[in-house]
């Protein structure tokens, strides 16, 4: 098409084979939008366009997804909220007719497939590296392994037992998120070869970060989710755990010594302000100098 449509809050630029989604930035602007920056959706990605009424006259061109082209979208699980959806383009009232003539437009351009769901994704992910503070951990993914790195304040006595925890992309079979914004939100990474995966409460799941006031939100912990299971189901399928044998963890092997320092550094300020005990102290830090 070659046109170019803004809204409030983003702007269409539509080629032959896609449409270019450019987000802008602001203070007004959603911050979900403004981590994206812009994102490429090829016409095969969508299943249907439609134009709807929008809040305080407005009108909303609105792109639908294909269940599975979306990586962002299928880890979303239909709990985004509706200004945060990025397949919606908000216009002035008095633009109906252009939004109208776009959605006829891109209607003539679905693939043939539009009406069932994608076999692959067909729309990126934010590439890694990607981290985010959950409410009982640090949460870092490099593009081949996700790292757990646990806080002292926030995370269980069932999570400090296990240690901090690292895994590849071929252990894994997909991620779980539940948004910041609902009650108990967390992000769930499902194990290959689990007995039962994804089951437990998350704040004593090793395998989970949980989420809470200011820790995990959307445009942090959406964006690493999607862009984890984008890898995941890129990855080569690897044989399950044999049974009995451990999964690797980052506890299991030698830690940077610089993190280990960091590590003694927040105990010692944490025995300084009277909230461990002298064992305590002594205890945890006998733990980290021995993974040295």
């Amino acid at each position: 098409m070659g046109d170019v449509l803004a809204g409030f809050h983003a702007v269409w630029e539509f080629d032959t084979d896609s449409v270019l989604i450019r987000f802008e930035r602001g203070i007004r602007k959603p911050k979900l939008f403004q981590a994206l920056g812009e994102r490429r959706i090829p016409y095969e990605a969508l299943s249907s366009v439609e134009v709807t009424g929008g809040r305080r006259g407005t009108v909303v061109l609105h792109a639908l997804p294909r269940p599975g082209a979306d990586p962002l979208m299928e880890a979303a699980d239909g709990q985004l909220k509706e200004d945060s959806d990025p397949y919606r383009l908000v216009l002035p009232a008095e633009r109906e007719t252009l939004a109208e003539y776009y959605a006829d437009e891109l209607r003539t351009v679905l693939g043939p497939d539009a009406k069932e769901p994608a076999d692959r994704h067909l729309v990126a992910a934010p590439e890694p590296p990607l981290h985010f503070k959950a409410y009982d951990g640090k949460a870092s993914f490099d593009g081949r392994s996700v790292a757990f790195r646990w806080f002292w304040t926030g995370a269980s006595s069932a999570k400090w037992k296990c240690g901090d925890q690292s895994f590849t992309v071929g252990e894994l079979a997909g991620v779980e998120w539940r948004s910041p914004e609902i009650l108990n939100g967390y992000l769930r990474l499902l194990e290959r070869g689990a007995h039962e995966p994804g089951t437990g409460e998350p704040d004593q799941d090793p395998a989970a970060v949980v989420f809470g006031l200011g820790y995990g939100l959307v445009h942090e912990s959406l964006p690493f989710a999607a862009a984890v299971l984008q890898a995941v189901r890129a990855a080569e399928p690897e044989g399950d755990t044999p049974e009995g044998e451990p999964r690797r963890r980052t506890g299991d092997a030698r830690r940077d010594p610089a993190d280990i320092a960091d590590r003694i550094r927040h105990l010692g300020e944490l025995h300084g302000a009277g909230l461990l005990t002298d064992d305590e102290f002594s205890t945890k830090k006998a733990e980290l100098l021995a993974e040295l």
